[in-house]
């Protein structure tokens, strides 16, 4: 079988984040029946000395490093007419690395993790186009765009403008696009009428997510309920912000001594001063997320705006902790009522607080929970449908270059 060039945002190693979680598993899924060659960006000083960990399921790796995006990053894309998130992750050294692996080595698919990266496709590939868009990001631009303010409003509504155009362009081009989610597919196939749109979920490690191990304890007494994620991401901070704000004080005053455990790397200032509050934990990144999530009483998962899968509840799920979601958070995981479900802050009160006063049917639920999971979201079976995807050969009929009568790097079409 032909080598796979598999472009990244972000390094995929190690697999400490929702989407660092899925590109790890694509590559060593990949890996197994193809030599993998990877070019991808590293934004984090705490990722490059890691990179060897790839070594087993990579040829090669090209890693670049990303500087933060600045002013002048938005002050081109204005120039140059383009999203922002297309400008901030464009390098040159990226672009002489995947021209000088498709001259190079025998790449039969060109693998690309977020839209962002397609901007290093050649003009006309010769090669099978594979676009996991993982979740629609042009969406997420336009949810901003309907609570925000000037000029941030104009902003928004511009960069989700522009990325539909880019996706829709890209998913015309491709021999297949994937998203993490059903619900994910059928709204990019509802806003694009583009073709040969798939989902391919995301899975859980349940052997090392697995609450039978051995943890480190926390230390406090009180009830613990736990956040995770990555606490300089929009949707995370304004989740933990809102239970903080409208819920948790609730659970207060029937729990005294109940605690509220954020924790994640890269916490913002506004994050920070969460923890100046009774009961308020603030980590920042920590050794082994599972020593709190073994810890837990119950896992929130309290999100207003969210996109696909997240990983976050499935991991709670995984470590037979009952977890209570906003619809935002469950949209997209076959949880089989093994999730509490709750809209609302009063209802999300109550479902907390419910819970906390009947710990064994807490119990109950998180052991179903992680028997959902086991049965339901292995990684094998989940990315089993990416298998006949790569076997399926392109288009014979169209030239190089071409996929369902599309030239890549041309207008935008409305595809059908």
């Amino acid at each position: 079988m032909g080598d796979i060039l598999f472009l990244a945002h972000r390094i995929p190693y190690p697999p400490d984040r929702g989407d660092k979680i899925r590109a790890y598993h694509l590559l060593r899924h990949l890996a197994r029946n193809h030599r993998v060659h990877l070019v991808a960006f590293a934004d984090d000083p705490e990722d490059l000395p890691h990179q060897d960990g790839l070594a087993p399921y990579t040829a090669t790796r090209t890693i670049v490093w990303r500087d933060a995006p600045t002013v002048w990053t938005g002050v081109r894309a204005l120039l140059q007419r383009r999203p922002v998130s297309l400008v901030a992750f464009g390098h040159p050294a990226v672009q002489r690395a995947v021209d000088a692996l498709l001259m190079a080595e025998p790449i039969e698919t060109i693998f690309l993790f977020s839209s962002q990266m397609a901007q290093y496709l050649p003009p006309a590939p010769e090669q099978r186009v594979i676009m996991d868009f993982v979740d629609m990001d042009s969406a997420k631009f336009a949810a901003y765009a309907e609570g925000a303010r000037r000029p941030m409003a104009w902003v928004h509504r511009r960069e989700a403008s522009l990325l539909l155009a880019h996706e829709r362009r890209v998913a015309c081009a491709a021999d297949a696009s994937l998203f993490v989610s059903e619900a994910e597919a059928a709204l990019f196939r509802e806003r694009t009428d583009a073709p040969r749109v798939h989902a391919i979920e995301n899975g859980i490690d349940t052997v090392f997510y697995d609450p039978a191990q051995r943890f480190e304890p926390i230390e406090g007494e009180g009830p613990l309920l736990v956040f995770t994620g990555q606490m300089d991401y929009r949707p995370n901070i304004e989740a933990v912000t809102w239970f903080a704000d409208q819920v948790f004080p609730r659970i207060r005053l029937a729990h005294p001594d109940a605690r509220f455990a954020i924790v994640g790397r890269a916490p913002t200032p506004a994050v920070r001063a969460l923890a100046e509050r009774p009961g308020i934990l603030v980590t920042g990144s920590v050794p082994d997320v599972r020593d709190w999530l073994a810890a837990a009483a119950l896992v929130v998962a309290p999100l207003q705006l969210a996109r696909g899968i997240q990983n976050k509840v499935l991991e709670g799920m995984a470590m037979a902790r009952a977890v209570v979601a906003s619809p935002a958070a469950a949209e997209g995981i076959d949880h089989a009522g093994t999730l509490c479900v709750a809209e609302g802050a009063d209802a999300f009160g109550d479902a907390v607080l419910r819970l906390l006063d009947a710990p064994d049917t807490a119990t109950a639920l998180g052991a179903s929970a992680r028997a959902r999971v086991i049965a339901r979201y292995s990684w094998d079976a989940r990315l089993a449908p990416l298998d006949a995807l790569l076997d399926a050969s392109a288009c014979a009929c169209a030239p190089p270059g071409w996929r369902g009568g599309v030239r890549l790097g041309t207008a935008p079409p409305r595809c059908g």
